[in-house]
């Protein structure tokens, strides 16, 4: 895909410092795959995958896929027409979009080379939706933090923004730990290694095989 391009929001937030809002606020809650963009920034290849995401679902205008990013992201995520229809120009010439005039409009439709790209870049795509999704919640915890809004109405588990204390409590503690323990020996690091992989499968509720098991007969 084309390069050089970036592709930002209107709003101008980096990152919330380690930490804000003391014991159970949204602090350090970021994404930490290497494989995901850092901060609030999504390139152009980003852009360029979810567009294509969305168009999967159906067929947009331009102005429409602005409107569904927005919307995703819940207002953390807003490119501008400026980056979004050079990125679907770029994808009609690759031959990855169809384009249909609709009076002094277009209407971008996926392309079958679009469909074939999306699907060997699924999981790239899966990531980059649930990052920005991440974000969006967390504009949202911070905005109620911020209005002083905790948890809902009487009798309710989880609070507005959708995250429960204890929650970002873990999360935070967890983060903090593998700070502290960067600079461990090769096999403490593998110790780690296997904690992390068997809580990630059961957290996702799938068996994960003891790393020394024996195979099957």
């Amino acid at each position: 895909m084309a390069g050089g391009r970036r592709g930002g929001g209107r709003h101008g937030f980096g990152g919330f410092p380690e930490g804000f809002g003391g014991p159970g606020g949204p602090g350090g809650f970021g994404f930490d795959d290497p494989r995901m963009p850092r901060g609030r920034q999504f390139n152009s290849d980003d852009l360029q995958l979810m567009l294509l995401s969305l168009l999967a679902a159906q067929p947009s205008h331009g102005y429409e896929l602005i409107k569904a990013l927005d919307t995703r992201s819940q207002g953390f995520y807003v490119p501008s027409p400026g980056m979004v229809y050079p990125a679907l120009t770029y994808l009609e010439e690759v031959g990855y979009v169809t384009v249909e005039v609709d009076g002094n409009r277009k209407r971008y439709a996926l392309a079958e080379a679009g469909r074939e790209h999306l699907e060997a870049q699924r999981e790239r795509v899966e990531l980059l939706f649930a990052k920005l999704e991440h974000l969006g919640r967390k504009m949202e915890f911070m905005r109620r933090a911020f209005a002083g809004q905790g948890q809902g109405e009487a009798g309710e588990d989880t609070p507005e923004g959708g995250w429960l204390p204890e929650y970002v409590e873990a999360r935070l503690a967890l983060k903090h730990l593998l700070f502290r323990k960067s600079a461990v020996s090769p096999d403490e690091q593998r110790r780690i290694a296997a904690i992390l992989r068997r809580t990630t499968a059961e957290i996702e509720g799938k068996p994960e095989a003891a790393p020394n098991a024996a195979p099957d007969a």
